[in-house]
């Protein structure tokens, strides 16, 4: 963010309504490139909870997750509203709420239009100008939807206000699972917008201290092309070179790499540090 053209650029894209307008014109343009989504949709199934990501964007994942028995959930990040509505539907989901990570469009861009839908609240930190926020939400907070039951981290770096969630899986059986937004991703992490590289790699070391076995799902299909940066820093790196020709399997085949355990950090925790300074990673 030293250069003030893109310090510029960047303050019209997030703080006003040709921010908006551009990226309305980008949802329109990858609707058209990737009419069934960038990646093919095979939800998360476990004993009473369901996790299906939407692909949408040309890299972008938002999430809806429901509690089957009743049929209620959360989406978390809707950037495109139409392409969260035909989930919606499809599964019959009475829609509790919005989680927004942060203020970005491509991951609030839906709130407004979905809170108007659903008569439902929008939740995110008030440090971020989140689209239809009606409930901040702050560290260490825990968010109740029925069964589903959310905690709160506050992660600045990316942006100041950016916030992961952190989905207790226990009385569904399961894993916890993380919903970081643009905070981590396997083997990297989101480019420094607002925030300091302290606040960024704290966010970081908060996020290490999780259970090895929680489940990462992150807001962008960046796994091949942080672990490409990782080979070429370290090409003799087997267990790098292992997880990124499964990615390669993976996307060849158009699926997701979000199933991927906690332990993918383990794969690119140095490379998420090196990464701080990559201008790819947004």
């Amino acid at each position: 963010m030293d250069k003030p053209l893109f310090r510029l650029a960047y303050i019209l894209y997030s703080n006003t309504k040709l921010g908006l307008c551009y990226h309305k014109r980008q949802v329109k343009n990858a609707r058209r490139q990737f009419q069934n989504g960038h990646s093919a949709i095979k939800p998360l199934i476990f004993n009473g909870l369901k996790i299906f990501p939407i692909p949408m964007l040309v890299d972008n994942y938002s999430y809806l997750v429901v509690a089957t028995e009743t049929g209620s959930g959360v989406v978390i990040d809707p950037s495109d509203p139409q392409a969260v509505q035909a989930c919606i539907e499809r599964e019959g989901v009475y829609l509790d709420g919005i989680l927004t990570t942060h203020k970005h469009w491509d991951h609030s861009g839906g709130n407004i239009t979905l809170k108007s839908l659903y008569k439902c609240r929008v939740y995110g930190t008030s440090m971020d100008n989140i689209p239809g926020l009606t409930s901040p939400v702050h560290d260490g907070e825990e968010l109740t939807f029925g069964q589903l039951r959310f905690r709160v981290a506050l992660t600045p770096g990316h942006t100041q206000g950016h916030a992961t969630y952190i989905l207790d899986g226990k009385s569904f059986g399961v894993s916890d699972c993380l919903f970081s937004g643009d905070l981590l991703f396997l083997a990297g992490c989101g480019q420094i917008f607002e925030g300091t590289a302290d606040a960024m790699l704290a966010s970081l070391d908060y996020m290490s201290g999780l259970a090895d076995d929680t489940l990462l799902l992150p807001g962008h299909e960046y796994a091949l092309e942080n672990l490409m940066f990782a080979a070429d820093l370290e090409p003799k790196n087997e267990a790098v070179l292992l997880k990124l020709d499964w990615v390669n399997e993976q996307r060849g085949s158009r699926l997701c790499t979000w199933r991927d355990v906690w332990r993918g950090w383990q794969y690119g925790s140095r490379y998420a540090h090196s990464s701080l300074s990559r201008s790819t990673l947004v």
